[in-house]
């Protein structure tokens, strides 16, 4: 049986000579591993240039409960994306947020909420012009509310610290090692009022940029089971 739904492409990867394995995460299955040909045949629906990294896309697939590959039938792009294809800047965060979802979206259930966050943040990405030195920020902190990792960022005060592990501010220094100092803590309370329609407005350094992004990732890393490195984040490293 056959079903129309929205997808946006993850990443892909070889499977066989004539095969890739796309990743998409869709709106009415969620992340969904398909079979994808290399080539373009006559009689084929599917065109593999489709399936570019973040590309949003109408699909008809085949889809059964138990099966850990499904088939596409047919597929089309919703929207041309030209910035993100062509612009250096955007084409670096779209290798970096690529690698980044394959590596956070498993295996889910229909999350419609979670998908109209990303493709909000494709839209964005693909539109804005200022502020994109703090893009990958603003989407990583708001990607958590999705995941169920948010932390609470209420009852800051001046000089207190950020317990990572517990995912709040406190006054007492905690007994591990993983938590933000009054410093850093006093960047995550600003950051906690970022988004994509101010996030032009938040004004870093490189250094500063960079010291954020790590500690995002940690705290990724402590509340998401075998999160690993990131590779192409030394490309942003460099960039912003």
């Amino acid at each position: 049986m056959y079903h129309k739904t929205e997808g946006i492409v993850l990443s892909n990867a070889k499977y066989n000579d004539k095969y890739v394995i796309t990743h998409v995460f869709t709106r009415d299955f969620g992340r969904v591993s398909y079979l994808l040909p290399k080539t373009h045949g006559r009689r084929s629906k599917i065109n593999p240039a489709l399936f570019s990294p973040l590309s949003i896309l109408n699909l008809e697939v085949e889809h059964l409960p138990l099966r850990e590959i499904q088939r596409l039938k047919e597929a089309d792009r919703q929207a041309l994306l030209y910035n993100i294809g062509s612009d250096l800047t955007k084409v670096s965060l779209v290798f970096f947020l690529s690698e980044f979802l394959s590596k956070v979206l498993r295996e889910t259930d229909n999350n419609e909420v979670l998908f109209d966050y990303l493709k909000q943040a494709v839209e964005v990405l693909e539109e804005t012009k200022t502020g994109l030195a703090n893009f990958h920020l603003t989407f990583i902190l708001g990607l958590t509310r999705f995941l169920g990792i948010y932390p609470n960022l209420e009852n800051y005060t001046k000089g207190c610290c950020f317990d990572m592990l517990n995912g709040e501010f406190t006054c007492r220094i905690p007994t591990h090692n993983y938590y933000l100092r009054d410093r850093e803590s006093a960047y995550l309370n600003e950051l906690s009022r970022i988004n994509f329609s101010n996030m032009h407005l938040f004004n870093m350094s490189r250094s500063d940029r960079n010291l954020i992004i790590d500690r995002l990732l940690t705290y990724y890393r402590l509340h998401l089971y075998d999160f690993p490195a990131i590779k192409s984040l030394d490309v942003l490293r460099e960039l912003f």
